[in-house]
């Protein structure tokens, strides 16, 4: 029988069916699978201009914001009662309305810019992964800094939207990258805490292995934001 700390609690369970890589593979492949819906919607966004007439709606950034904070709040609130299809389809009706979102982004920033900000992200962010995967350190400790973290970018966001903050702003977006990366490394050391404190329960264990494809998905999304925001070379 194994041992593990999920949230500062030592769970156990007997051996799992699936091995741990395989249900780690398969989480990444659904934060993977998330990440290209977001890329498809955005690029049919931009392709077909559609970007322009979701922007043209009164309010239309704040509307898709409060749906994409909808479906996370929903998610993380019912994922022990939603089935694992209903699971997997909140997780891609985000990825599809971050797409639209996204889709502004290739009016704003050079697409070239945009692609080395995207491979530049997968490297540290898959370099993170792998330090939280294999290492012994118990980073559930870390919990409550980046919690911290998180609420200080978002305070800091807040209040640049009625304050001028922008000589902090590269400050904040060096903060913001730390902060997701090392969201990054906790996040996938936990999807080892869910294999172990869900093995003996399939349905949760898969809602579990979603729910973590989520927050990954996330870590990745601010690293991008974040690293655009200082590199991103912007169209003329």
């Amino acid at each position: 029988m194994e041992s593990y700390h999920l949230n500062g609690y030592t769970t156990y369970s007997e051996a799992n069916a699936e091995p741990l890589y395989s249900y780690t593979a398969k989480t990444f492949a659904w934060m993977f699978a998330g990440l290209l819906a977001t890329f498809l919607t955005a690029i049919a966004g931009y392709a077909t201009g559609a970007v322009i007439y979701v922007f043209a709606v009164p309010y239309g950034h704040f509307i898709l914001l409060l749906a994409e904070l909808g479906v996370v709040v929903f998610l993380s609130a019912r994922v022990h009662k939603l089935s694992v299809g209903a699971a997997r389809a909140l997780f891609f009706t985000y990825a599809i309305l971050n797409g639209v979102t996204f889709s502004v982004y290739f009016l704003l920033y050079d697409m070239l810019s945009l692609v080395m900000v995207f491979g530049l992200t997968a490297v540290y962010f898959g370099l993170m992964a792998m330090i939280g995967y294999f290492i012994k350190v118990d980073l559930s400790r870390m919990r409550n800094v980046l919690l911290g973290g998180a609420i200080f970018l978002a305070v800091f966001w807040v209040l640049s939207m009625f304050l001028n903050l922008s000589g902090f702003e590269t400050i904040a977006c060096m903060i913001g990258i730390v902060i997701f990366l090392a969201y990054t490394a906790y996040d996938t050391q936990k999807i080892k805490a869910y294999y172990e404190y869900y093995g003996n329960d399939a349905a949760m264990a898969s809602k579990a292995s979603i729910f973590s494809a989520l927050a990954l998905y996330l870590d990745f999304i601010n690293i991008f934001l974040y690293l655009l925001r200082i590199l991103g070379k912007r169209r003329n």
